[in-house]
């Protein structure tokens, strides 16, 4: 007869197994780690190399774009031949700021407002691919904006002439004045975060979100009048709802028209993947006679609001501070409005006027 394992010597032989086990585990977990600080180390150390040379070339990108700036001022460049040689090194900087290359470049600081929110998180992201969806996240964030920015004002607009008899009551207005605020705060949040990411909006838009996030909070605190003189009462509210549906048509306008040509812009080099269309942005011809206008006329339309304000604080109709608070901002935001556009079409009109010279220049060789 064969001899018997017995229990005891059939648990040792398990705890031995399992030791072994567990060891060979341990093992495994400390080569991996190894491996994962050797390749950690070595992937640092590459990245370090990549970045001296990006910032060595775009340092170098910048000295020879002021050496033919100093070789055009001193004669000694033919000017035609500084603007081909400008435009090369635009589409040279505009591939290396806007590929895989850009992640190695020094980014721009976050700001107060994002470290609010966020707190010191580094909100720069390295692969190309998500600053795209975060740029796509934005764009869909203004297009579903854009249309309750139109529907909305006008909604209580039509409430207010059909069902209210001309006077409005204060929830349904300090609801829309709660979503401004919602609105505005998104749009800088996502402003600021595609900025860190070399987005090119301009400083004044994010600024301009600003004003309008502090005139929602405290037209959040502003008593909205009854009767008597209920019309006389709320009229810089009925032209403020006013101006705001007109500006989403302007927003619905830019969405549609302007962020087709950003995309022509891209493809021919003139413009980074993360630009954006916000403000008075990549118009074309047409645009020029249908945005302008109506841009013009709102930003006068904002100016006038403010002073009615102003004027119904300053002759007693409606006296709390917060209307005065409002009408500066409102005027303020419309002078900063209406500088930037102007701004935006000395630019374009001297951007034609080199491209006209480079053409003539063209035909004539």
């Amino acid at each position: 007869m064969g001899e018997k394992t017995t229990p005891a010597a059939g648990g040792w032989k398990a705890e031995v197994k399992v030791e072994e086990e567990v060891g060979r585990m341990v093992d495994q977990a400390k080569e991996l780690q190894d491996a994962a600080s050797s390749l950690i180390s070595k992937a640092s150390n590459e990245e370090q190399a990549l970045r001296q040379q990006a910032l060595s070339l775009d340092a170098s990108i910048r000295k020879l774009r002021s050496s033919i700036v100093s070789l055009v001022f001193e004669k000694r460049l033919d000017p035609k031949l500084a603007d081909k040689l400008e435009d090369e090194l635009n589409r040279a900087r505009c591939s290396l700021v806007d590929g895989a290359v850009s992640s190695f470049l020094p980014g721009k600081a976050q700001g107060q407002f994002l470290t609010m929110f966020i707190g010191p998180i580094n909100a720069r992201v390295t692969r190309k691919d998500v600053q795209l969806k975060v740029k796509e996240e934005y764009n869909r964030f203004r297009d579903r904006t854009a249309f309750l920015f139109l529907l909305f004002p006008s909604t209580l607009l039509v409430l207010r002439l059909l069902f209210w008899n001309g006077c409005m009551p204060a929830f349904p207005v300090q609801l829309y004045q709660a979503w401004l605020l919602f609105l505005y705060t998104g749009l800088a949040l996502r402003e600021n975060i595609l900025r860190v990411n070399g987005s090119d909006i301009r400083p004044w838009w994010i600024y301009h979100h600003y004003c309008a996030m502090a005139m929602a909070v405290v037209s959040l605190t502003w008593e909205i009048k009854g009767q008597p003189n209920c019309s006389e009462k709320q009229r810089g509210v009925e032209l403020f709802l006013q101006w705001a549906a007109m500006q989403g048509v302007a927003m619905l306008l830019q969405n549609r028209y302007q962020r087709q040509r950003l995309y022509t812009r891209i493809a021919l080099g003139k413009a980074k993947r993360m630009d954006v269309v916000w403000g008075e942005t990549a118009g074309v011809v047409g645009q020029l006679w249908l945005l302008y206008p109506i841009l013009f006329i709102l930003q006068g339309f904002e100016a006038y609001v403010g002073l009615l304000l102003l004027q119904t604080a300053f002759v007693g109709v409606v006296s709390e501070w917060q209307v005065i608070f409002c009408g500066v901002l409102l005027v303020l935001m419309a002078v900063g409005n209406f500088a930037n556009t102007v701004q935006i079409l000395m630019a374009k009109s001297r951007f034609k006027a080199k491209m006209k010279r480079t053409k003539s220049k063209q035909e004539l060789d």
